[in-house]
């Protein structure tokens, strides 16, 4: 399959830095508010991953979730983005953002939208996230919601270095 991606901003995708809070004690920053998502978005679970160095996760997608993913650190990732979404404004754009220590982000990537990272530095990277879906549904007893790319031949989701 060839698509031509065109680079820019993905309609629908929100990139929010975090404000850390630092004293004697460490940091602490806030991920996010009920009052500051629209209540479709809100959390249904969460689980916390470790990337090891030069590893790399996805590219996948879904087709009712929401990811809400915290990027902190202590390492850092090569965040990608395809929109793959026939009906999107910016259908067949795609992003990459560096995230983790050296820039601490929240990303909103929505249904539709194949994202993967890498992580880039040499030490590992811890990844939050927060999706508005049970994972195998209500006591993991339904389909996962995850269309993989990262094993098909010629995928058109390629991570530049």
């Amino acid at each position: 399959m060839s698509i031509v991606w065109r680079e820019g901003i993905i309609s629908d995708v929100e990139i929010r830095l975090l404000n850390k809070r630092t004293d004697s004690r460490g940091w602490l920053s806030e991920l996010f508010r009920s009052d500051e998502l629209k209540p479709e978005l809100l959390p249904a679970m969460c689980y916390v991953s470790e990337t090891l160095p030069g590893v790399t996760r996805g590219p996948h997608e879904h087709v009712d979730q929401t990811d809400f993913f915290a990027f902190f650190g202590p390492g850092d990732l090569k965040l990608h983005l395809w929109d793959y979404r026939p009906d999107s404004p910016t259908y067949c754009y795609k992003m990459i953002v560096l995230v983790g220590a050296s820039n601490p982000t929240v990303v909103i990537v929505p249904p539709g939208v194949v994202h993967a990272y890498r992580c880039v530095s040499d030490i590992p990277a811890l990844v939050l996230n927060a999706p508005n879906r049970l994972y195998a549904g209500k006591g993991k007893k339904e389909n996962v919601d995850e269309i993989r790319h990262e094993n098909i031949t010629d995928s058109p989701f390629v991570l530049d270095e």
